[in-house]
């Protein structure tokens, strides 16, 4: 396995494959309209196919691997989960949130279009996503997709992604300890890393202590992707990126570089990732991929 300082030439060649793969499939779901109400699809086509690496779809697809999932089947789950993730930037960037007028090096959605337009594109991204889950074509069984909807559901929600960013919001007001700052990234961050591997386990109807595993392999995975996140916004180059640098100490929110510093940042980010790899042990070499991804999150510069 590659050192954390070391790129594998191996992992990037999946993680751009897997990215070109689930973005065709978003397309073949989100086909252009001529209709009166075009301006709509447009706005959410321009935010879901407007580049991103796909990083949550990435585990999707590995984590289904594992369990023999049909690939067209684990595409389509992948989409949905990356409809949820284009839908959260959007709504993430409007001025009543982060304000941000730049998502992934061109204008975001609201700034492209408006803010009105912006929030339906969101709306209806997010809608698009539960609307594949519940289709046949994702998996026959019904039990299986009210699974993977149920734990989408909840990854997105009050108890997930959109709890933690109410948390994100009160943090621009009150200060946060650790623990804290913590929990707000595991709701934010954890819990849809939590989904994207978690579903690889539904779809193959695997038992619990497998998918407990996975589980929590993607709640350290996400705290140390988000722990690098917090270091990029400090000292990475705005060009590869796609968005302004320091918007966090801008708004005045409590992150992990704020508290702890730079070092003691990136050591904690060092040990959530060696806890998330040996949460992947009862897969053995099989989770190998899954492992360099780990690693890979300590070294991504964008």
């Amino acid at each position: 396995m590659p050192s954390p300082r070391e790129a594998s030439p191996d992992l990037q060649k999946a993680i751009t494959d897997t990215a070109a793969a689930v973005t065709k499939t978003m397309e073949h779901l989100l086909p252009e309209s001529d209709m009166a109400e075009s301006r709509l699809f447009d706005a959410m086509r321009y935010s879901a196919m407007g580049g991103g690496k796909r990083l949550r779809p990435f585990l999707v697809i590995q984590s289904a691997k594992l369990f023999n999932v049909d690939p067209t089947r684990a595409k389509r789950v992948a989409a949905a989960l990356e409809f949820v993730h284009c839908y959260s930037l959007i709504h993430d960037d409007l001025p009543a949130m982060d304000n941000a007028d730049t998502r992934r090096g061109k204008p975001s959605a609201h700034r492209k279009y408006d803010e009105a337009t912006a929030i339906l594109a969101g709306d209806a991204l997010q809608a698009l996503a539960f609307e594949i889950l519940a289709d046949n074509q994702t998996h026959e069984d019904p039990r299986v997709r009210c699974q993977l909807i149920a734990t989408l559901a909840k990854a997105a929600g009050g108890h997930g992604m959109c709890g933690g960013q109410m948390l994100d919001l009160i943090g621009e007001t009150e200060e946060f300890d650790i623990g804290t700052i913590s929990r707000l990234q595991r709701l934010k961050t954890g819990m849809l890393m939590a989904f994207a591997c978690e579903a690889g386990a539904i779809l193959g109807k695997t038992d619990e202590p497998h998918r407990k595993a996975l589980r929590n392999y993607a709640h350290d995975l996400g705290l140390a992707f988000q722990v690098t996140d917090d270091i990029l916004d400090v000292e990475a180059d705005p060009s590869m990126t796609g968005k302004p640098a320091n918007q966090d100490e801008a708004a005045g929110k409590a992150t992990f570089v704020s508290t702890l510093g730079k070092d003691q940042a990136r050591m904690r980010a060092e040990m959530l990732v060696a806890q998330a790899c040996r949460h992947l042990h009862p897969f053995a070499d099989r989770a190998d991929t899954l492992k360099k991804f780990a690693h890979y999150v300590l070294e991504r510069r964008a």
